[in-house]
């Protein structure tokens, strides 16, 4: 027989979150038993990193935001900023550590929950469940019996797909000499950055205060950057494009999150799921993850509880992946040129529902309405191109990173 109903593989955000909804007593409905696996301190553990989603009114996690705002900016290559008032929503920003620290706080206090350091090494389906071979912090081998088994860790490689770009960035924590920066809105794009030859790049400032703010740079490329280029590029654009003059780094942050129409599959095995980036939780062509893994989570939270199978749904309806892929293959492809596209969206499209759209949260007029601000004929001559194109398998395996 299973020792616990549910194991949870992996404690970064998507292993965190589905615990912390199973963990939290809902009346009228059964709590399952839950074994947390998480890796032992060191290379496995996931690096402190920041996540950004956007919301209406109050959220799950208000209490552990870093911060959050209303307007978001867009700077073209050239020519005025497009500033957008996000209405009812607000761009949130969510600090792993703090994330973890109130999740911590929850489980501590379940009896359902009991967490397990271990390096999981292998899992496998069985008749009525699933085992989990792990090797504990002391190095002895184990064995963890399951009636579900939900895998939140980096796949070693991806899929076959028509199309990859990475999402590739590099973040300087910054505190400036004078204020700086203005605290009332996001810099969401800034195409003012030099951009490179194949793909785009852009600027992004989260600002914490006058003077204090995560500067990033971020390209949509086909490969990685060295760590000399990443902070030659962050460098330039906080000095050449920024003017921040004088200023300490406080912290840095690296991420690389693969964007692909490749259809990452969410069940691999009679009683093993995979969910957050590893489960298809990525939208492919923004790189934000949290919004689609905590949609995931609460349906597999309401699934168990009802004795339902707990498939995770997909994170993003199939309209909203098709489309992502005839953007990625025409951004890729050079059929559009990129910060002119996004550009002219936000400039074009009211912002909140841009972001609505981006979330996958929009109705069918609406998309044609977005679709129809896009350089239609490149758009429609890639969506006709797409189905032809072989799906191949990509060369270099990938760890599928969450997002900022």
């Amino acid at each position: 027989m299973p020792e616990t109903e549910v194991a949870v593989v992996g404690a970064g955000a998507a292993g965190l979150s589905l615990a912390h909804r199973l963990a939290a007593r809902v009346p009228g409905a059964r709590t399952p038993s839950v074994v947390l696996v998480e890796a032992p301190p060191g290379p496995l553990r996931p690096p402190p990193r920041t996540w950004c989603f956007w919301e209406a009114g109050a959220g799950r996690f208000d209490a552990a935001l870093r911060a959050e705002w209303r307007c978001l900016r867009v700077r073209p290559p050239r020519g005025e900023p497009v500033e957008g008032d996000l209405g009812p929503l607000r761009y949130k920003m969510l600090r792993s550590d703090d994330f973890a620290c109130l999740v911590d706080r929850d489980l501590a206090r379940s009896p359902h929950v009991r967490r397990l350091e271990a390096t999981v090494e292998a899992v496998e389906d069985v008749p009525g469940g699933a085992r989990v071979y792990f090797r504990g912090a002391d190095g002895r081998p184990g064995v963890l019996g399951a009636r579900w088994v939900f895998d939140s860790r980096p796949p070693g490689s991806l899929p076959a797909g028509r199309t990859l770009l990475l999402q590739h960035f590099h973040g300087w924590f910054v505190r400036t000499d004078r204020p700086r920066f203005d605290p009332a809105a996001v810099e969401l794009m800034d195409f003012r950055t030099p951009q490179p030859p194949h793909g785009l790049s852009f600027g992004y400032v989260l600002p914490l205060g006058t003077r204090e703010a995560l500067v990033e740079y971020t390209e949509f490329s086909p490969r990685p950057l060295t760590p000399g280029a990443y902070e030659a590029a962050v460098r330039g654009y906080a000095e050449d494009v920024l003017r921040l003059g004088s200023l300490r780094v406080l912290g840095t942050e690296t991420g690389v999150i693969p964007m692909t129409d490749a259809p990452l599959p969410r069940r691999v095995g009679a009683s093993v799921f995979r969910i957050g980036a590893a489960g298809g939780a990525t939208r492919p062509a923004t790189g934000y993850t949290f919004a689609g893994l905590q949609r995931q989570t609460r349906a597999v939270a309401e699934a168990l509880r009802r004795g339902r199978p707990p498939v995770p749904p997909p994170a993003h309806p199939a309209r909203a992946r098709a489309m992502d892929a005839v953007l990625l293959r025409a951004l890729d492809s050079g059929r559009v040129d990129g910060p002119e596209l996004f550009a002219r969206l936000f400039a074009r499209v009211p912002t909140e529902r841009l972001l609505r759209f981006l979330d996958g949260r929009t109705r069918l007029h609406e998309d044609i309405a977005v679709g129809l601000r896009t350089p239609v004929g490149p758009m429609l001559r890639t969506a006709l191109e797409l189905p032809r194109l072989p799906r191949r398998p990509f060369d270099d395996p990938l760890s599928v990173r969450e997002t900022p």
